[in-house]
């Protein structure tokens, strides 16, 4: 798990790259979310991604489109609820695990 200090509380939050594509990641939305930072280390690497408000707090990803537009999350993905190491292509699991590896620090 990656680690955050939340500038609210500034207490460390330890977190997986995996809770940005969970409807109840990042304590259902109620904890520090990091989402758009998941988000921009796709985008960084040349991936058009869209990520959603789900409910009232929580923010998921909900889609990463190649550079020639093909979606790299598959249509049957019950988005939300199913986990991304079971859907996404391995390259993506490899690039984020390395962009947010466990016990790495990640500023807020």
């Amino acid at each position: 798990m990656s680690i955050t200090t939340c500038p609210t509380c500034t207490n460390d939050t330890h977190w997986s790259w995996i809770e940005a594509f969970d409807k109840f990641g990042f304590c259902d939305g109620d904890g520090l979310v990091m989402t758009e930072h998941v988000a921009d280390a796709l985008r960084g690497h040349g991936y058009t991604v869209t990520a959603e408000p789900w409910g009232c707090h929580n923010v998921t990803i909900t889609s990463i489109k190649t550079k020639k537009g093909k979606e790299l999350i598959p249509a049957r993905t019950n988005l939300g609820y199913d986990d991304p190491l079971n859907y996404l292509p391995k390259r993506i699991i490899k690039m984020l695990d390395e962009a947010f590896p466990e016990c790495g620090e990640v500023e807020p």
